[in-house]
């Protein structure tokens, strides 16, 4: 963890993880780590008390965590092209529910394909990057089958995505999105979707990516992303007066 503008991490938690994929900070800055892979849990280190504890159990690894206003846990899990829930508000660790798809592979509206990162708002609907189905599935509270509210196959004219890896939106409900193999970020506003970063080639340099697998914003509306095959996080700064222009920093 490192404090913006730090050059050393002022702390470092460790933990008994193999390959985690995703986590998810909470506003009170628990941690829920995801340990599906070998181990089949996910964990959540508390803030408080600087201790872990297993607070769901999956089959694979979660490639998108989020808990919800309503401390409702949700993992995408990628290998079986399902999102499945619990609330945290139980004292027993129950089975799981079925968030969203069906965990057999398909472009159905109730089906994902290696579903990766996922946001849930707060009336409780579900967004998910369906990466191999090249959408961004809304799966509204209580339904089974989603809207495509980004890709070549929604009702409305969007954007075209290419594995898009995480999804997040803003206060004012813009979908903000990581096109993984495309290696850029997308946003959309009152003219609709527009490329933000990485519009031209994927590379090194501070306006390029190379396979986007995050982003989060901060309290100031700055971006975040994880720019994986560059082994660095970059930060784009949003500026106040005109949409999409970022620079980075």
């Amino acid at each position: 963890m490192w404090q913006e503008d730090s050059v050393n991490p002022t702390k470092t938690i460790h933990g008994n993880f193999t390959e985690p994929r995703s986590l998810f900070v909470t506003s009170n800055g628990d941690i829920y780590i995801d340990d599906g892979e070998k181990n089949g849990e996910v964990q959540r280190w508390s803030a408080e008390t600087n201790t872990f504890v297993t607070v769901m159990n999956v089959n694979s690894s979660c490639h998108g965590l989020f808990v919800d206003i309503n401390d409702t846990l949700y993992c995408s899990m990628y290998e079986h092209h399902q999102v499945l829930k619990r609330s945290l508000n139980d004292a027993v660790m129950t089975g799981n529910r079925v968030a969203a798809g069906t965990c057999i592979e398909g472009d159905g509206s109730n089906q994902l394909s290696s579903p990766d990162g996922i946001f849930v708002d707060v009336n409780f609907d579900l967004y998910v990057a369906d990466c191999f189905n090249h959408r961004v599935q809304l799966f509204q509270s209580g339904k089974s089958n989603g809207i495509t509210v980004a890709g070549s196959t929604s009702l409305k004219e969007t954007i075209t995505l290419y594995c898009p890896s995480a999804i997040i939106l803003d206060a004012e409900k813009y979908l903000f999105i990581a096109d993984y193999y495309k290696n850029r970020i997308v946003g959309s506003g009152l003219n609709g979707f527009r490329c933000l970063v990485g519009c031209y080639a994927k590379g090194p340099q501070s306006n390029q990516l190379d396979g986007p697998s995050s982003l989060s914003f901060d309290g100031s509306g700055n971006i975040f992303v994880t720019d994986t095959s560059n082994h660095r996080i970059q930060k784009f700064l949003l500026m106040k007066d005109s949409f999409g222009k970022l620079k980075k920093t």
